[in-house]
């Protein structure tokens, strides 16, 4: 792979000895590299104004080659906004992370990234990005965007677009122990009292089974046994942006589970079908993918025009309690689910017990989220293994007396 000097022609003069000029001689980068692309067979160069630059690529990408590792330097041209929205296009996601990163990528994202090209950013690039987001958005938010944004980089590595991800090392800030705000119960009788009375029984489904929003509002009739005191969770309301509401697959596998229905909960609900009979709606079901229909859903909890309810007109009914009730701004049904997760642990619930409760894919997950809410573990494991370890009472001997 010869490195040419574009401006003298090869040989010299015969009649002077000296190096001939060429057309271009004074003008444009002098420099060229040329190799063969292993991956198309096809020859390709690369200008350089300066001769130590031209040197370093030659020496580079005969390595690359040499170590398998070539990636050819267009592919590094794509702009952040472009391979986005070709990752994006083929990801699995669910539907509602697909809206999530969607909305990352649109508001947070390609706004301040979206014009480099992929080969050009630099850690110092997503640094400032981190500072300048974390000046508008939560850390845990900025965490789950940054997420989204290693994983678009790591794909651009696994598709051979650049070498290695500027994500490694971009140090984020830090999520406080808890991240959210863990209400009383007076606070929840509270809220209860304050919301419609046609769902004065859904903040006692959240904090006393410890179920989601949208598992909530895709609860049927017959997901409800007041008798053996159990709800089943099998399905979600889901709504993506600009298009109806429809019951859906839940989170993960492990979100389908049944949970015990606390004797305040089963009043709540016993009063709530008593004065609300369910309304039988034409929803879409996609709780299987591969089967897709639309059916009739005696749902639990609907609006007063009898539409099904879901996050963003349930928002509007919530967001007035919320302030009336004198709780923080910004509080989500998803704070009477910590409620319903700290009260297990701190009666002495283990991280499998919560971790099944919550429908968590894995107690890591649990304890990621929970983990400083155990104080007292560290201090029972230390008990436990001194009461077990301890040396026993010395016997008493009998002394021999002469």
């Amino acid at each position: 792979m010869p490195v040419d000097d574009l401006w003298y022609l090869r040989g010299k003069d015969p009649a002077t000895g000296q190096r001939r000029p060429s057309k271009r001689h004074g003008r444009g980068k002098r420099w060229r590299v040329r190799w063969i692309d292993p991956q198309t067979g096809e020859p390709r160069t690369e200008l350089f104004e300066r001769k130590v630059d031209a040197d370093r690529h030659d020496v580079n990408m005969h390595a690359d080659i040499s170590r398998g590792q070539y990636i050819d330097p267009r592919a590094g041209r794509v702009t952040v906004a472009e391979y986005a929205e070709t990752w994006q296009t083929t990801q699995l996601h669910r539907d509602s992370t697909a809206d999530l990163v969607e909305r990352a990528l649109r508001l947070h994202i390609v706004p301040v990234l979206g014009h480099h090209a992929m080969a050009d950013v630099r850690p110092s690039h997503l640094r400032a990005w981190v500072k300048e987001t974390s000046t508008v958005l939560a850390p845990s938010t900025v965490h789950l965007v940054f997420s989204y944004l290693r994983s678009l980089f790591g794909a651009a590595v696994s598709d051979r677009v650049i070498a290695t991800s500027p994500c490694s090392g971009v140090r984020l800030p830090e999520i406080d122990k808890r991240d959210y705000f863990i209400p009383g119960p007076e606070k929840i009788h509270a809220l209860a009292s304050l919301i419609a009375e046609r769902y004065r029984a859904v903040p006692y489904v959240a904090a006393g089974c410890g179920l989601r929003g949208g598992e909530i509002f895709g609860l049927e009739l017959d997901d409800i046994d007041l008798d053996a005191g159990e709800i089943r969770v099998v399905r979600q309301m889901k709504r993506m942006v600009g298009a109806p509401a429809y019951l859906g697959e839940l989170k993960s596998r492990s979100s389908r589970r049944t949970v015990e229905l606390p004797d305040i909960v089963a009043d709540a609900l016993r009063d709530h079908i008593a004065t609300y009979p369910p309304a039988t709606v034409e929803i879409e079901d996609r709780t299987d993918p591969r089967n897709v229909i639309v059916r009739p859903a005696r749902l639990l909890f609907v609006t007063g025009n009898g539409l099904p309810l879901h996050r963003s007109n349930w928002s509007t009914v919530w967001r007035s309690a919320v302030r009336r009730a004198r709780l923080p701004q910004g509080f989500g049904l998803h704070g009477l689910r910590h409620y319903f997760a700290t009260l297990l642990i701190h009666n002495g619930a283990s991280v499998k017990t919560v971790q099944l409760a919550l429908g968590h894919s894995s107690p890591m997950i649990t304890l990621n989220t929970y983990a400083h809410e155990w104080p007292d573990a560290l201090d029972r494991t230390r008990t436990l293994v001194d009461t077990a370890l301890a040396p026993a009472a010395p016997r008493p001997t009998a002394e021999r007396i002469d």
